[in-house]
This record gives structure tokens, sequence and C-alpha cells, in this order.
């Protein structure tokens, strides 16, 4: 099988790429626009944006798991936990986001009270988090060069995003 034949169709390849664009430029947007204190309103946005494009990795989750489609890679290639437990733990790291992003939109609610030191703890594990999925997609290509470049990434991919959620919700509660 030769690089670009890994079972990732080119449409989820292109996707994948730009959520890491978007991801990316989200984050150091905010990162160095981040004046000393900031009001929830200010990454309200973002936090919706993140939440949204996690709300699609599991919608093309469910799509694949109801019936293969051609522009999505196969079900083997989004998941190392067993659906039937992942997805009731997608569907919670889903309303917990709807919770925070709502409370941040209306700028109240105990998940927009400053709190440094879970803060501190949400940018160390985010980094920690991240930082793991160079790593596990190094690990997987070795073992999988058939799969090289994109075979298995989505989760990776989507990884990021979970953890850019966190850092920014971080970055809030060290300078609420």
């Amino acid at each position: 099988m030769n690089q670009w034949t890994d079972g990732t169709p080119l449409i989820t390849r292109i996707i994948l790429i730009i959520v890491l664009l978007i991801t990316g430029i989200a984050v150091s947007t905010l990162r160095f626009g981040w004046n000393n204190s900031v009001e929830p309103f200010y990454i309200a946005p973002v936090l919706w944006l993140f939440t949204g494009l996690f709300v699609l990795r599991v919608v093309g989750q469910i799509l694949i798991a109801i019936r293969p489609r051609s522009w999505l890679p196969p079900m083997e290639q989004w998941n190392l936990v067993p659906y039937s437990i992942l997805l009731p733990i997608q569907f919670a790291f889903i309303a917990v986001m709807l919770w925070i992003d709502l409370a941040f939109t209306w700028e109240s609610g105990i998940s927009t009270a400053m709190n440094p030191s879970l803060g501190r703890f949400l940018i160390v594990f985010s980094a920690v988090y991240a930082l793991a999925m160079p790593i596990r997609y190094v690990i997987r290509m070795s073992r999988r060069s058939d799969q090289r470049w994109f075979g298995g990434t989505i989760p990776m991919v989507f990884h990021i995003v979970l953890a850019s959620y966190l850092y920014i919700l971080g970055r809030f509660y060290v300078t609420a």
C-alpha cells in the first residue's frame, strides 16, 4: 500500500488539516491577544468553536456506525475504545462542554468563576494531553506503516481540539 492509500478519503484528510489549522489559529489568537484579565464573553466563541468541532467528529462517527460513507474512513480508524462505551462518554463530554459554553456566553455561573488552582491544573493537563497525540501518532505510524500519513488520525486530531478547549478554559481560570 502506498502512502496515499491508507483508507482515509481525500475530503477527510482536508477536513483534518483544516481542523488543526483552525484550532491552532484560535489558540494562538487568544493566547497572544490575552490581557491580564479576560471576560467570559471574550473566550466564549472559541469554546463554542471547539465544542462544534467535537460535535462534528461525533456526528461523523455516528454516520459511519449506521452505514459506511465513501467520504469518511472506516470505523476502525475512529477509536480505540469500543463504540458502545465511547459514545456515552462523548455525549457526556458534549453536555459538560455545552454547559460551560452557555455559562461563558451568559457570563454567569460557577464555571466562569476565577479558580487559579484549577486553571493551572487544566493548563498542565492540556499540555500533556496535547503532547501525547504526536507521540501516539509516531507509535501508530511505526506499527502501521500502511496507514501513513492519515490512517487513524481522526481521534488524535480531535483530542488536540479537546486539549485546546481545556487549555483556553485553564488560561481563563488563571487570569479571570
